[in-house]
């Protein structure tokens, strides 16, 4: 195998690890928040308030952000299912150009523009992720 469609691959696989794990843990909190709400005593401040809206949208914000990054995922195994870096990125680029979600352009990305690229929205999902986790702990207190 070639040494894109090694480094293609691999990326790939850790982006649906990096993907599905926050996915599972906002979706565990949110299924047991209902549980955690009726054993603790309710709060009716302004800071429980804002926590529980930074929780709800940064939780969102996390789930959506998965769910590109499994998209990222797949388009880098696509990649790699391509003899070459060359072809493997223009496919990629008609797959986006024919769903309407990026024009199409005159050059093709190297594959480290593109991974370049989704390590910024892996960055994102990050981020909100923490502000999910923190939030969702400033509630227990």
């Amino acid at each position: 195998m070639s040494t894109h469609r090694d480094r293609a691959e691999t990326f790939a696989a850790s982006l649906m690890t990096q993907a599905v794990w926050p996915l599972l843990l906002v979706l565990a909190v949110l299924v047991a928040a209902p549980v955690i709400a009726v054993a603790a005593q309710p709060q009716a401040t302004t800071l429980a308030a804002a926590a529980w809206l930074v929780a709800a949208a940064s939780g969102v914000i996390t789930i959506a952000l998965s769910a590109l990054l499994v998209f990222d995922a797949l388009l880098f195994w696509l990649m790699a299912s391509h003899i070459s870096e060359a072809a493997g990125g223009a496919s990629v680029d008609d797959v986006l150009a024919r769903m309407r979600v990026k024009p199409a352009t005159a050059g093709i990305r190297s594959l480290d523009r593109r991974i370049a690229g989704t390590q910024r929205l892996l960055m994102k999902q990050r981020i909100a992720l923490g502000l999910f986790v923190a939030a969702s702990a400033a509630l227990s207190f």
